[in-house]
C-alpha cells in the first residue's frame, strides 16, 4: 500500500479503528462522534482540537483515497462513517488482530516502545508478553507488501527503542532498523506466550559472552 497520510488523516483512521473494536455498538461514527474521538484527551498524542468542518474535509480526502466510506441506510438520521483501511472485502491490506492493534496505537499516539504498545494495545487485542509485541512488529517490518513499521534510534535515557509506522512516508532510522536481519533475529528469538523468562535468560547469556570477550581484549590488547 503506497500511502502518504498526514497526522490528521491517521488520527481519523485510528479513531475509526479504535471505536470499531472498543465500542462496536456505536460504530460507524457520526461526524460529531468522530470529531470528539479525534480530540479525545486520553490515549492521544498529540492532543488535537479539530472542528467538525476540518474533520469533514479529512473524511472527504480519505474517501477519495478509498480509506473511509459513508454508511447510509434506513434509520440513519445523520451520516455515519467507517474505515476501509484494512481487512475489507475488496481491500488489499490484511492485518492480524495484533498487527491492527499496534498500527492503531501508532496512529493515535505516535512512536512507542514495545512495552508501551503492550500496555496500551491490550484494550484492542491480546498480548501475552512483550515478546509477542516484538514478534508482531517484526512481522510488520518484514512484510512483502511493506514495510509498515521501523525501529527508531534509541533516545538518551530510554532502555527500549521506539517504533513508528510508515503509512506517512519514510522516517530516518538507525542502521540497526534498516537491517532486515535485525527484525528476522527478533522474530526468531521471540518465544511463545509464557516464554518470556527463557528469552531474558538467553539475552543475559548473550550479554555475558560479549562482556567476557571485551574483557579478554582489554587484558590482552595484542591479540
Amino acid at each position: 500500500m503506497n500511502l502518504e497520510l498526514s497526522l490528521h488523516e491517521t488520527r481519523v483512521i485510528g479513531c475509526l479503528i479504535e471505536k470499531e473494536i472498543t465500542t462496536p455498538e456505536q460504530y460507524p461514527l457520526s461526524l460529531n462522534a468522530l470529531t470528539n474521538a479525534c480530540n479525545q484527551k486520553s490515549n492521544r498524542d498529540p492532543v488535537l482540537n479539530l472542528d467538525e468542518a476540518t474533520v469533514q474535509q479529512l473524511i472527504d480526502q480519505l474517501s477519495k483515497k478509498r480509506l473511509v466510506s459513508e454508511q447510509s441506510g434506513y434509520g440513519n438520521r445523520v451520516p455515519k462513517y467507517q474505515h476501509l483501511f484494512c481487512n475489507t472485502t475488496f481491500g488489499t491490506l490484511k492485518l492480524s488482530a495484533q498487527e491492527l492493534g499496534i498500527v492503531c496505537e501508532l496512529f493515535l499516539r505516535g512512536p512507542q516502545t514495545p512495552g508501551e504498545l503492550r500496555s496500551r494495545a491490550n484494550r484492542l487485542c491480546r498480548f501475552g508478553d512483550v515478546a509477542e509485541v516484538e514478534a508482531a512488529l517484526a512481522g510488520l517490518a518484514q512484510r512483502e507488501d511493506g514495510p509498515y513499521v521501523v525501529r527508531l534510534a534509541r533516545e538518551p535515557g530510554r532502555r527500549e527503542s521506539r517504533y513508528a509506522h510508515l503509512f506517512s512516508g519514510e522516517i530516518a532510522a538507525t542502521g540497526e532498523a534498516e537491517n532486515p536481519e535485525v527484525f528476522a533475529d527478533l522474530a526468531e528469538r521471540a518465544p511463545p506466550a509464557g516464554g518470556r523468562m527463557d528469552l531474558l535468560e538467553r539475552r543475559v547469556a548473550e550479554l555475558e559472552i560479549v562482556v567476557a570477550e571485551l574483557k579478554q581484549r582489554i587484558n590482552n590488547p595484542q591479540q
